[in-house]
Protein backbone atom coordinates (compact mmCIF):
# COMPACT_ATOMS: atom_id res chain seq x y z
CA UNK A 1 0.00 0.00 0.00
CA UNK A 2 1.47 2.98 -1.18
CA UNK A 3 0.80 6.72 1.16
CA UNK A 4 1.46 9.99 -0.90
CA UNK A 5 1.45 12.69 2.22
CA UNK A 6 1.58 16.37 1.51
CA UNK A 7 2.20 19.04 4.34
CA UNK A 8 1.29 23.01 3.50
CA UNK A 9 0.76 24.80 6.96
CA UNK A 10 3.86 26.12 7.94
CA UNK A 11 6.84 27.44 5.39
CA UNK A 12 8.09 24.25 5.20
CA UNK A 13 6.07 22.51 1.98
CA UNK A 14 6.93 18.65 3.13
CA UNK A 15 5.84 16.11 0.86
CA UNK A 16 6.96 12.19 1.55
CA UNK A 17 5.80 8.81 -0.06
CA UNK A 18 4.92 5.14 2.49
CA UNK A 19 5.29 2.15 1.47
CA UNK A 20 3.17 1.08 4.72
CA UNK A 21 5.15 2.03 7.49
CA UNK A 22 8.36 2.52 5.79
CA UNK A 23 8.93 5.73 4.23
CA UNK A 24 10.85 5.20 0.82
CA UNK A 25 11.43 9.09 0.28
CA UNK A 26 10.81 12.43 1.35
CA UNK A 27 11.54 16.05 1.01
CA UNK A 28 11.14 19.57 2.77
CA UNK A 29 11.46 22.46 1.26
CA UNK A 30 11.77 25.93 3.08
CA UNK A 31 9.92 28.28 0.99
CA UNK A 32 7.69 31.59 1.55
CA UNK A 33 5.12 30.75 -0.84
CA UNK A 34 3.56 27.97 -1.78
CA UNK A 35 2.38 27.46 -5.26
CA UNK A 36 0.03 24.61 -6.84
CA UNK A 37 2.55 24.80 -10.11
CA UNK A 38 6.13 24.31 -7.98
CA UNK A 39 3.88 21.65 -5.96
CA UNK A 40 2.70 19.64 -8.76
CA UNK A 41 6.12 19.07 -10.36
CA UNK A 42 7.02 18.07 -6.83
CA UNK A 43 5.15 15.41 -6.44
CA UNK A 44 6.05 14.61 -9.41
CA UNK A 45 9.57 14.38 -9.06
CA UNK A 46 8.88 12.17 -5.75
CA UNK A 47 6.51 9.62 -7.63
CA UNK A 48 9.22 9.49 -10.44
CA UNK A 49 12.53 9.03 -8.12
CA UNK A 50 10.12 5.78 -6.55
CA UNK A 51 9.29 4.66 -9.90
CA UNK A 52 5.80 4.96 -9.13
CA UNK A 53 2.62 7.43 -10.83
CA UNK A 54 -0.41 8.82 -8.97
CA UNK A 55 -2.61 5.29 -10.06
CA UNK A 56 -0.09 3.39 -7.84
CA UNK A 57 -1.00 5.85 -4.99
CA UNK A 58 -3.63 4.23 -2.67
CA UNK A 59 -4.24 7.12 -0.55
CA UNK A 60 -3.72 10.69 0.09
CA UNK A 61 -2.75 12.13 3.53
CA UNK A 62 -2.78 16.01 3.91
CA UNK A 63 -1.77 18.03 7.25
CA UNK A 64 -5.44 20.30 7.56
CA UNK A 65 -3.95 23.05 9.92
CA UNK A 66 -4.24 25.17 11.51
CA UNK A 67 -1.60 27.49 9.88
CA UNK A 68 -1.05 29.44 6.67
CA UNK A 69 -4.47 29.46 5.36
CA UNK A 70 -3.49 30.14 1.56
CA UNK A 71 -0.68 27.60 1.53
CA UNK A 72 -3.71 25.26 3.50
CA UNK A 73 -5.88 25.70 0.72
CA UNK A 74 -3.68 24.91 -2.27
CA UNK A 75 -2.61 21.90 -0.85
CA UNK A 76 -5.91 20.83 0.11
CA UNK A 77 -6.79 21.71 -3.33
CA UNK A 78 -4.47 19.47 -4.91
CA UNK A 79 -5.25 16.78 -3.18
CA UNK A 80 -8.72 17.02 -4.21
CA UNK A 81 -8.02 17.00 -8.00
CA UNK A 82 -5.32 14.35 -7.42
CA UNK A 83 -8.32 12.08 -5.12
CA UNK A 84 -11.03 12.94 -7.83
CA UNK A 85 -8.93 12.52 -10.67
CA UNK A 86 -7.62 9.11 -9.15
CA UNK A 87 -10.41 7.82 -7.18
CA UNK A 88 -8.12 8.10 -4.73
CA UNK A 89 -8.69 7.73 -0.49
CA UNK A 90 -8.35 10.79 1.48
CA UNK A 91 -6.76 11.17 4.89
CA UNK A 92 -6.66 14.86 6.82
CA UNK A 93 -4.31 14.89 10.17
CA UNK A 94 -4.16 18.52 12.28
CA UNK A 95 -0.88 19.59 12.07
CA UNK A 96 -0.54 20.29 15.79
CA UNK A 97 -1.05 16.35 16.04
CA UNK A 98 1.66 15.73 13.16
CA UNK A 99 4.50 18.09 15.19
CA UNK A 100 3.35 16.83 18.50
CA UNK A 101 4.43 13.21 16.82
CA UNK A 102 7.51 13.99 15.68
CA UNK A 103 8.93 14.78 19.71
CA UNK A 104 6.92 11.73 20.67
CA UNK A 105 10.48 9.78 21.40
CA UNK A 106 11.49 12.26 24.24
CA UNK A 107 10.54 11.97 27.69
CA UNK A 108 8.32 14.55 29.02
CA UNK A 109 5.03 14.43 30.97
CA UNK A 110 3.00 16.32 28.25
CA UNK A 111 3.70 17.96 24.88
CA UNK A 112 2.88 21.62 24.51
CA UNK A 113 2.91 22.68 20.59
CA UNK A 114 3.12 26.31 19.92
CA UNK A 115 2.59 27.62 15.90
CA UNK A 116 3.15 31.22 15.38
CA UNK A 117 -0.63 32.71 14.35
CA UNK A 118 0.81 36.38 14.89
CA UNK A 119 -1.65 39.21 16.01
CA UNK A 120 0.35 37.75 19.26
CA UNK A 121 -1.23 34.46 19.51
CA UNK A 122 -0.58 30.85 19.11
CA UNK A 123 -1.80 27.56 17.45
CA UNK A 124 -1.34 25.38 20.24
CA UNK A 125 -2.84 21.95 21.76
CA UNK A 126 -1.40 20.10 24.37
CA UNK A 127 -0.84 16.14 24.54
CA UNK A 128 -0.19 13.57 27.34
CA UNK A 129 2.98 11.28 26.71
CA UNK A 130 0.36 9.02 24.24
CA UNK A 131 -0.10 11.50 22.03
CA UNK A 132 -3.86 11.75 23.03
CA UNK A 133 -4.48 15.30 22.85
CA UNK A 134 -5.55 16.90 26.10
CA UNK A 135 -7.40 20.17 25.26
CA UNK A 136 -8.85 21.33 21.78
CA UNK A 137 -7.02 23.14 18.77
CA UNK A 138 -6.76 26.57 20.32
CA UNK A 139 -6.06 29.97 19.22
CA UNK A 140 -4.72 31.84 22.76
CA UNK A 141 -2.04 33.59 24.19
CA UNK A 142 1.01 32.19 25.45
CA UNK A 143 -0.25 33.13 28.85
CA UNK A 144 -3.13 31.07 28.56
CA UNK A 145 -2.27 28.09 27.29
CA UNK A 146 0.50 28.31 30.40
CA UNK A 147 -2.08 28.64 32.60
CA UNK A 148 -2.68 24.63 31.38
CA UNK A 149 0.55 22.75 31.38
CA UNK A 150 0.96 20.74 34.23
CA UNK A 151 4.31 18.57 35.00
CA UNK A 152 7.63 17.83 32.98
CA UNK A 153 6.52 19.37 29.67
CA UNK A 154 8.12 19.43 26.38
CA UNK A 155 7.11 22.85 24.46
CA UNK A 156 7.77 21.89 20.46
CA UNK A 157 6.85 24.55 17.44
CA UNK A 158 8.04 28.04 15.89
CA UNK A 159 5.91 29.65 18.56
CA UNK A 160 9.47 28.77 20.70
CA UNK A 161 11.37 31.46 18.15
CA UNK A 162 8.94 34.25 19.96
CA UNK A 163 7.82 32.87 22.79
CA UNK A 164 10.65 30.51 24.43
CA UNK A 165 12.50 33.75 27.05
CA UNK A 166 8.66 34.42 27.50
CA UNK A 167 8.56 30.82 28.97
CA UNK A 168 11.88 30.78 30.81
CA UNK A 169 10.67 33.93 32.29
CA UNK A 170 7.36 32.27 33.36
CA UNK A 171 8.88 29.64 35.29
CA UNK A 172 11.23 31.59 36.97
CA UNK A 173 8.66 33.50 38.77
CA UNK A 174 7.68 32.50 42.09
CA UNK A 175 4.62 33.97 42.21
CA UNK A 176 3.50 31.28 39.25
CA UNK A 177 3.65 28.23 41.56
CA UNK A 178 2.00 25.63 38.98
CA UNK A 179 5.07 26.37 36.43
CA UNK A 180 7.91 26.72 38.84
CA UNK A 181 6.92 22.98 40.37
CA UNK A 182 6.61 21.76 37.02
CA UNK A 183 9.78 22.02 34.49
CA UNK A 184 9.95 23.19 30.79
CA UNK A 185 11.91 21.15 28.28
CA UNK A 186 12.51 22.95 24.62
CA UNK A 187 12.41 21.03 21.24
CA UNK A 188 15.37 21.52 18.79
CA UNK A 189 14.49 23.70 15.97
CA UNK A 190 14.68 20.73 13.77
CA UNK A 191 11.09 19.37 14.90
CA UNK A 192 9.30 22.86 15.24
CA UNK A 193 7.59 22.08 12.18
CA UNK A 194 5.47 19.52 10.54
CA UNK A 195 7.04 16.90 8.30
CA UNK A 196 5.57 14.67 5.81
CA UNK A 197 7.10 11.62 7.31
CA UNK A 198 5.55 11.63 10.69
CA UNK A 199 1.72 12.30 8.62
CA UNK A 200 2.28 9.12 7.19
CA UNK A 201 2.47 7.37 10.65
CA UNK A 202 -0.72 9.37 12.00
CA UNK A 203 -1.79 8.31 8.71
CA UNK A 204 -1.68 4.99 8.73
CA UNK A 205 -3.75 4.62 11.74
CA UNK A 206 -6.51 6.63 10.44
CA UNK A 207 -6.25 4.04 7.01
CA UNK A 208 -6.79 0.97 8.75
CA UNK A 209 -9.70 2.41 10.75
CA UNK A 210 -11.13 3.85 7.51
CA UNK A 211 -11.28 7.63 8.94
CA UNK A 212 -11.45 8.90 5.25
CA UNK A 213 -12.66 12.36 4.25
CA UNK A 214 -14.74 13.86 1.65
CA UNK A 215 -12.55 15.11 -0.99
CA UNK A 216 -15.52 17.66 -2.19
CA UNK A 217 -15.92 18.70 1.33
CA UNK A 218 -12.68 18.73 2.95
CA UNK A 219 -11.76 21.56 4.44
CA UNK A 220 -8.67 22.82 6.79
CA UNK A 221 -8.35 23.98 10.05
CA UNK A 222 -8.55 28.07 10.66
CA UNK A 223 -9.16 29.28 13.86
CA UNK A 224 -9.72 32.64 13.43
CA UNK A 225 -13.54 33.17 14.12
CA UNK A 226 -13.57 36.61 11.34
CA UNK A 227 -12.63 34.04 8.41
CA UNK A 228 -13.92 30.58 8.69
CA UNK A 229 -13.61 28.12 11.70
CA UNK A 230 -13.40 24.79 11.25
CA UNK A 231 -13.97 22.25 15.09
CA UNK A 232 -12.32 18.95 15.18
CA UNK A 233 -12.80 18.06 18.99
Amino acid sequence: MYILSLETSTKIFSLAIAQNEKVLRYRNVKTERILESSMIKAIDKLLNSCDLNLDKIDALAVGLGPGSFTSLRVGLSTVKAFALAADTKVIGVGSLDVIASGVRHQEADEICVLVDARRGKVYTAIYDSNLSRTTDYLLTTIDEILKKVKGKTLFVGDGLGLYREHIENAYRDHSQKKLTQCGAIFSDEKFWFPHSKELVKLALRKLRNKEFEDPERIVPIYLYPEDCQVSRQ
